[in-house]
């Protein structure tokens, strides 16, 4: 088994940064394996679980339109961690940010993660205000 740890959530203000961080750990062999397709994943309350940021077995990598240029992954293949840091936050970032990986599969490829990964942390919740 895997285990995700998100940290780094809070309020802030229009405008300002966070950053977030996923911890993983748990069966080293299950560990390497799930390491290959990792993501970061939002939901805002009423509203669909959406991809924010996937990274896939070669570190491609994809964004959410809405984040492009304001958020940054940084993923630590020795320390097992996967941050995200988030500069000029808006309101409509507002939402509970999750973790998540999977072991490898096609479907992954690109950074492709989606609702059927395998691991996810507990969450950690970002509010941005106006």
């Amino acid at each position: 088994q895997v285990q995700l740890v998100e940290s780094g959530g809070g309020s802030v203000q229009a405008g300002g940064s966070l950053r977030l961080s996923c911890a993983a750990s748990g069966d080293i062999y299950v560990l390497y394996s799930a390491w290959d397709c990792m993501g970061w994943f939002r939901q805002a309350p009423g509203k669909e679980r959406e991809r924010v940021v996937g990274i896939d077995i070669e570190d491609r990598t994809v964004y959410a339109d809405s984040v492009k240029g304001r958020f940054t992954n940084a993923k630590d293949n020795a320390k097992h961690t996967l941050d995200l840091q988030m500069n000029s936050l808006k309101p409509e970032d507002t939402a509970m940010y999750y973790c998540a990986a999977n072991s490898w599969t096609t479907s992954c490829k690109g950074g492709l993660i989606g609702p059927w990964a395998k691991y996810w942390g507990q969450g950690t919740q970002v509010t941005v205000s106006s």
